[in-house]
């Protein structure tokens, strides 16, 4: 897939055999000693088969012991945006979080594939590169492990970093196997449809991140005055990031933005208008892995303090219309916890009306997770007007999801993302494209404007059309 690499994230992805084993006698920082039985790969793939039946595991709108879950159809057409919370992921302390949205024809069957799939790899890649560091003679991980006074223990880092370097591992992976997989499905064309992903682990007082493309986490926070804050915890990685159009140029893909939304830039072929990719990195979109769009997340890790108080996850649908510190308020200030990915999906429903009336909205899907662990009673939820037994029955994960991305949840259904000839007749000539400076952009750079563009306009443009006249590259 041509010779690109990110610029500040680089892997040897080597995939694991089949019958390797993944075991873990130690599962991080303050789980350690538990012995459990070995599983292969081969073995987790069968689990996977089976998620709809795994305990607390949600994926519809719903809520868990957690956090709570809600997604929202736009005006576009079937609802391209997956979400995931995922408890007790490998033990009792560790929580698994993604948001994925679709894009391009097949983006919904996209969006739900890496939401089943990822997580599952993972969690194989983390337990196999642990179970090799185990073999290896290392020490067991513990949270409030001392330090030995020797120059080894200088050399081979805390166990904390080597717990970041293993998730670190297995996030660039897994992220590299789902796309390897995406492109070997027989049934299921990625060649211009694709998919976003934000995912997080919470272990312990750990938070470990890995994503692509414009979905976005951010952290509410308590300052020093109790006063809520809004932490972004993300970069979205679009191409109007110098570090991403740099590395899409030199791959001979090409970065520029519409006469009539010169505030979104996209990814082009070099040879056509097309398809206008409002992201620099996803899953599938294999018609430009070649011109410098990757699918190698960016991998982070955050210490959590007794001041963090909740994580929200959300597609670009939300963070169009509605600033971090608008999200932060509107989350803290839910009525019930259970209700409040329900309300901010409502909040940005009205700001689109209010602020784009002309423009069809995009699709949303919010997930919030408690910090300190704890949720509303029962009551308090159904005062809201909200089902203790769908919620119950959506914790269970015993629902029902069709090939066209129809849900048994209360959602609308959206976005082909790719506009009609007669849209594209009317979309405007290209402008000059943006200069290739070279200059880099670090990712706790996250109050730069470029960060908060607006794309209220669909992540494709059209499709590319190939022919006899193709130019070489």
């Amino acid at each position: 897939m041509g010779g690109c690499v990110s610029t500040s994230s680089q892997s040897n992805c080597s995939s694991r055999s089949n019958g390797e084993t993944a075991s873990s006698a130690c599962l991080g920082i303050g789980f350690c000693g538990q012995k459990r039985t070995n599983r292969t790969f081969s073995e987790h793939l069968v689990t996977m088969h089976n998620l709809p039946s795994i305990p607390n595991r949600v994926f519809m709108n719903g809520k868990s012991r957690t956090s709570c879950i809600f997604t929202q159809q736009g005006r576009k057409g079937v609802n391209q945006d997956a979400m995931v919370v995922w408890e007790d992921f490998m033990s009792e302390d560790v929580t698994f979080c993604g948001v994925f949205d679709g894009h391009g024809p097949n983006g919904h069957q996209v969006a739900r594939k890496v939401r089943d799939a990822l997580p599952i790899k993972l969690l194989s890649f983390f337990l196999s590169s642990q179970s090799r560091q185990n073999d290896s003679g290392k020490a067991c991980f513990k949270g409030n492990i001392k330090k030995p006074v020797t120059g080894d223990t200088e050399k081979d880092g805390s166990p904390e970093d080597k717990l970041n370097l293993l998730w670190k591992e297995a996030f660039l992976k897994s992220y590299k196997s789902m796309d390897k997989e995406l492109k070997s499905l027989p049934n299921l064309d990625c060649f211009c449809s694709g998919s976003t992903a934000i995912t997080i682990v919470k272990q312990g007082s750990n938070l470990f991140m890995g994503y692509i493309g414009d979905s976005r986490a951010i952290m509410g926070s308590k300052d020093n005055n109790d006063s809520m804050v809004a932490i972004q915890l993300t970069v979205d990685l679009k191409p109007d990031l110098p570090r991403e159009a740099e590395r899409i140029k030199q791959c001979k893909g090409r970065v520029f933005a519409l006469q009539d939304e010169p505030e979104v830039s996209r990814v082009w072929l070099p040879f056509d208008d097309a398809p206008g990719l409002a992201m620099a990195r996803a899953f599938g979109d294999f018609c430009l892995k070649e011109y410098g769009v990757i699918s190698i997340p960016e991998f982070s890790h955050r210490t959590l303090t007794d001041r963090d108080q909740f994580i929200v996850l959300a597609s670009d649908g939300v963070w169009d219309v509605l600033s971090n510190e608008e999200v932060v308020e509107i989350v803290s200030l839910a009525s019930t916890r259970a209700s409040a990915a329900r309300i901010l999906v409502d909040a940005a429903a009205r700001e689109w009306k209010l602020k784009y009336p002309t423009s069809k909205m995009d699709d949303c899907a919010v997930v919030c997770l408690y910090l300190d662990g704890k949720m509303d009673s029962e009551s308090d939820y159904e005062e809201q007007g909200i089902s203790a037994a769908t919620l119950q029955s959506n914790h269970s994960g015993n629902a029902i999801e069709s090939d066209d991305g129809q849900k048994s949840e209360p959602s609308l259904q959206r976005n082909f993302t790719v506009r009609s000839s007669d849209e594209s007749d009317t979309y405007g000539k290209p402008t000059v494209e943006e200069g290739g400076s070279g200059e880099t952009v670090a990712t706790e750079d996250q109050n730069w404007l470029g960060l908060e563009g607006v794309t209220r306009v669909n992540s494709l443009v059209q499709l590319p059309r190939f022919s006899d006249e193709r130019p070489n590259p």
